[in-house]
């Protein structure tokens, strides 16, 4: 079979995520002609079978590193390759292969630096007080706007450039989307990244309470903007009535999250990486 012109590099750290990575791969690849991507998978302080998962999916190249680091990952597989525009997929979100090319067509833009998918968050297996969080987190403003909580972002060459002269933070994702102007990035609406949820409160309240960590440097480097305070909340809850009614949920949540993380920020950890592994399972 002929090969296409690559397209675009993608970029996956993955530390662990031998559950889903094999299918979210094929998703990527399926649905486009062979070479579209120069695939970078980058496995990171593994101790389960990433790293074969990972060799086992064609088109794929593979690097590994001792270190179970995010950030080391990311930049190994930034020097692995030099194509753009340069998709940051997640291991363990699903990006296929079509709304992919979507977001790098979107970055290819005049004036456009970078793009975001649509985020699905599938909480159908989740319990109720992850879904009335959920569902009140997916209407704030600065959460359907930015390219955070997406696991997918695609940055041209200037946009990398841009992302790589910022200093380094626990929410990565969020330090990305702060780096643009609101017209220089874009959600592209019928591009679709599946993020799947925490199934129960206590991995949800480990996932927020990474987040809430992550958030307190950011405002320590002021690379934080958009935050949501109680009266955006209130404010949403009467427009919307039937989300006003799960707010207290959010609330709650959000104050233990916030309140669970004093003991990192007090230490000033913020590598320790709190994941949910309902959502894997």
């Amino acid at each position: 079979m002929e090969r296409s012109p690559t397209a675009a590099s993608v970029v996956v750290p993955a530390h662990d995520e031998s559950a889903g990575l094999r299918g979210n791969l094929a998703a990527l690849l399926d649905g486009v002609p062979t070479g579209t991507f120069d695939v970078v998978v980058v496995c990171n302080g593994c101790t389960d079978d990433t790293v074969t998962v990972a060799r086992s999916v064609p088109g794929v190249r593979v690097l590994e590193t001792a270190s179970a680091s995010k950030a080391l990952a990311v930049e190994l597989g930034n020097a692995a390759t030099s194509v753009f525009p340069r998709i940051h997929l997640d291991a363990d979100v699903r990006l296929p292969g079509p709304d992919a090319l979507r977001l790098v067509a979107a970055a290819a833009e005049p004036g456009v630096h970078a793009a975001g998918p649509s985020r699905e968050v599938p909480a159908g297996a989740s319990s109720w007080p992850v879904r009335a969080y959920y569902r009140v987190w997916e209407s704030l403003p600065n959460v359907r706007n930015g390219l955070f909580g997406r696991g997918a972002f695609c940055l041209s060459a200037q946009g990398q450039d841009r992302v790589d002269a910022q200093v380094r933070l626990m929410n990565d994702d969020l330090v990305v989307s702060e780096a643009f102007a609101p017209q220089e990035r874009r959600i592209v609406t019928n591009a679709v990244v599946v993020v799947q949820p925490p199934r129960t409160v206590a991995d949800l309240v480990r996932r927020r309470t990474r987040v809430a960590t992550g958030n307190n440097q950011a405002d320590q480097h002021a690379a934080r903007q958009a935050s949501t305070s109680v009266s955006d909340l209130i404010k949403l809850g009467l427009r919307q009535p039937s989300i006003g009614l799960r707010v207290p949920v959010f609330l709650t949540i959000t104050v233990i999250a916030r309140w669970l993380s004093r003991r990192a920020v007090r230490a000033g950890d913020y590598t320790t990486w709190l994941r949910d592994e309902s959502s894997r399972a």
